[in-house]
């Protein structure tokens, strides 16, 4: 009787939560705001479905032909692709990861059993999770197809994959949270994950370096890589099935044993963690570090010539802030990398083509400064998003609200231009320096492109700001109507400097477009003054949304 009511008071409890996010969703639509995130989410929707179909249909011919090839083994190779993905898109795009904060639920009395079974719930409903189930769908499919007598086993086993992977992305976000709580281990690991985001960049350059060069052991490699990768549930989920497809019955229902081992074990590291979580755990900070005497003298802030004290204080903050970001930091080398990385790849492999070696500085040099302003997107789109509750001291402050903004646009500027310098000595070590009517049409793009950002940026901060905890992980760090505005203007930018370059290239001269550009700045920069000054009366009217937002706790 117990277990029944037990029973019971579970699924009351996750009928209310369901009907609880259900309210918050159907009120949200009654503002500007949540109209806008509901158009914004229909057309990612929309992209993401196009994905899924594409690979939908490449996973279903795959699975199809290697079953009916008699090669069930191979499947590996398309299980594998689909687990990668499943656990490195939410790490890769948390700009469409959108997992609400399940702790906010322990503040009402929920049964452990129903947060567990919630932070599952959220998690099943992850673009990663939605996509990674209808390929796994699309693999069924094609194995049915080959052989219709595989149908019921192979959808058992791919059942068991699904769940591994669901537990699985959710234990890894769990305890990536618990590193992140803490100021010293969320340093390290930001690197860290920064890092590795590097490292992926070098494996198409080192393929191709080695496409050619296969050293002696390279068959022996792969012959001991391949049935340690049948240890891992990628390769038990394809073994399942091809162990059964050749009649092996005992031999599959082990290796499908062994990949409910491996979710059972990821399901109880989950369970450490979410009961530690659920019990009340509460990780602090580091404690403060004693000051001595000399330290508490009262420094005098940073000035500048033509501009404000409080525009000085603002840039002065937000340079400490980012300085002590090491995640932060490393981003920003971001284009001066990617530069060694074509220059290790593509542009290397074509280097000795007719012509191409006069004409890749000119080449890499305009397509490294967009992508230093590019790299920008994530500070200038949600400005206010670090400074979370930090906005009530901005209001109660006597600087105006576009003073502040300019102080964080100054900052944005610098960082840009620094971006650009290094990009350019990059270039120049790399390729050769590019040409001066290059350097100075990119420079003309560049005060054409920025104010168009900064302006954007500005208005979406205000309009549409979200939290960023950077304790958290898996979760997206802008609203969705400011990611989907950021890319469509980020199109038209490109694609205006893209055509500029054409024309400029087809008429024999850079300067061409130097004066192109300054043209269009002549547009953008004053209307970037214009926005900037009615930004106080935005924000006065804007300020019961932008601190509720920003001070949600």
């Amino acid at each position: 009787m117990s277990k029944l009511n037990l029973t019971m008071r579970t699924r009351s409890q996750l009928a209310a939560v369901a009907w609880l996010r259900w309210r918050l969703f159907s009120h949200s639509l009654r503002t500007k705001r949540g109209q806008l995130e509901l158009v914004s989410r229909i057309i990612v929707s929309l992209s993401f479905t196009m994905l899924g179909l594409g690979g939908a249909a490449g996973m279903a011919f795959g699975a199809y032909y290697f079953v009916s090839s008699g090669k069930p083994e191979m499947l590996a190779v398309l299980l594998w692709p689909v687990f990668v993905f499943w656990q490195g898109f939410p790490i890769m795009a948390t700009a469409f990861t959108n997992n609400p904060d399940s702790s906010e639920l322990l503040h009402f009395p929920l049964s452990y059993r129903s947060y567990f079974l919630v932070r599952l719930a959220y998690g099943t409903f992850d673009p990663a999770t939605a996509l990674g189930s209808f390929w796994s769908l699309a693999l069924l499919l094609g194995v049915a197809m080959a052989r219709p007598l595989l149908l019921p086993w192979a959808a058992l086993v791919l059942l068991a994959f699904a769940i591994f992977n669901i537990l699985f992305m959710q234990m890894i976000f769990a305890w990536v949270e618990r590193w992140l709580a803490q100021r010293r281990t969320r340093e390290i690991m930001g690197i860290l994950f920064v890092l590795l985001l590097l490292s992926f960049q070098l494996i198409g350059p080192l393929t191709e370096h080695f496409e050619n060069k296969r050293p002696p052991e390279y068959e022996r490699i792969v012959q001991i890589l391949q049935p340690v990768q049948s240890l891992f549930p990628p390769g038990l989920a394809a073994d399942a099935i091809a162990r059964v497809a050749d009649s092996e019955f005992m031999t599959g229902f082990t290796s499908l044993l062994l990949l409910a081992a491996f979710a059972m074990v990821i399901a109880y590291f989950l369970h450490l963690r979410l009961s530690a979580q659920y019990r009340g755990e509460n990780l602090s900070e580091a404690a403060a570090r004693t000051v001595d005497a000399k330290e508490r003298q009262v420094r005098l802030g940073w000035r500048f010539p033509g501009f404000s004290q409080s525009v000085a204080a603002v840039f002065e903050k937000e340079i400490h802030y980012l300085s002590r970001s090491g995640p932060m930091l490393l981003t920003l080398i971001m284009p001066v990398f990617i530069l060694v990385i074509f220059r290790l790849g593509p542009l290397n492999h074509v280097q000795h083509t007719s012509g191409f070696v006069m004409r890749a500085p000119n080449v890499a040099f305009p397509a490294a400064a967009a992508y230093a302003l590019l790299v920008l997107t994530n500070l200038v789109y949600n400005s206010f998003g670090g400074d979370a509750a930090g906005i009530q001291f901005f209001y109660a402050s006597p600087a105006r609200f576009s003073e502040i903004v300019l102080g964080k646009n100054l900052t944005h500027a610098c960082i840009l231009a620094m971006e650009v310098a290094a990009s350019w000595i990059a270039v120049t070590l790399l390729y050769g320096a590019p040409a001066v009517s290059v350097t100075i049409a990119s420079l003309a793009g560049l005060i054409f492109a920025a104010p168009i950002n900064f302006t954007a940026g500005n208005l979406l901060s205000i309009y549409s700001p979200k939290k960023l905890d950077y304790s958290t992980f898996g979760r997206q760090r802008a609203s969705q109507t400011t990611v989907l505005i950021s890319m469509l203007i980020q199109l038209v930018v490109v694609g205006i400097g893209v055509c500029v370059f054409v024309i400029a290239n087809y008429y024999g001269s850079f300067w061409i477009a130097t004066m192109i550009f300054l043209i269009l700045a002549a547009i953008t920069c004053p209307g970037y003054f214009i926005v900037l000054r009615r930004l106080d009366s935005i924000a006065l009217d804007r300020r019961e949304t932008l601190v509720a937002e920003l001070c949600r706790a």
